[in-house]
């Protein structure tokens, strides 16, 4: 079954513009490069964040969608766990001062930023289980085949 809610889409556009203006501009873009996180993650987060458009008119597939939830949400927690402790060591020295400005600005919102985007995809999250059972009709819904799910709380609840 393909998800094609404009709810979703909304969301989903969301998450990515916040991830692109507050979380992965070029401020700390080299910060994240240091994080490790398991392989196809982040194409799972490149295109939850950045090629969504290409899914608008064939829609996600629940499985897709779970899988891409599940990997933003692993990259809030890295993020928040290995990042966020050394993020101004990690992004480098001022590339000068007209930056600096911009530098310090999102260096100092980086946790609550990340805040936000957790929130955003806890919301995709559950609009989408209510999608998924909606339509799964008599059948399991897709979420209860994905046992990492059951993680995502953890992976977007701040210590």
């Amino acid at each position: 079954m393909q998800v094609k809610n404009t709810e979703i889409f909304s969301l989903i556009e969301t998450i990515g513009q916040h991830y692109r203006n507050n979380i992965g501009n070029r401020f700390l873009r080299r910060a994240l490069s240091f994080m490790v996180l398991e392989p196809g993650n982040w194409t799972h987060i490149e295109t939850l964040t950045e090629k969504s458009e290409n899914y608008r008119y064939q829609g996600f597939h629940y499985d897709e969608l779970y899988q891409q939830i599940i990997a933003i949400a692993r990259f809030i927690y890295e993020a928040r766990t290995a990042i966020m402790p050394n993020l101004r060591h990690l992004v480098g020295p001022y590339t000068g001062d007209k930056d600096r400005v911009y530098l310090e600005m999102a260096i100092n919102n980086f946790g609550a930023n990340l805040q936000i985007l957790a929130d955003y995809v806890n919301d995709l999250y559950v609009k989408t289980v209510s999608l998924d059972k909606e339509s799964s009709g008599d059948k399991p819904a897709t979420y209860t085949r994905i046992p990492e799910l059951s993680e995502l709380g953890r992976y977007l609840v701040a210590n």
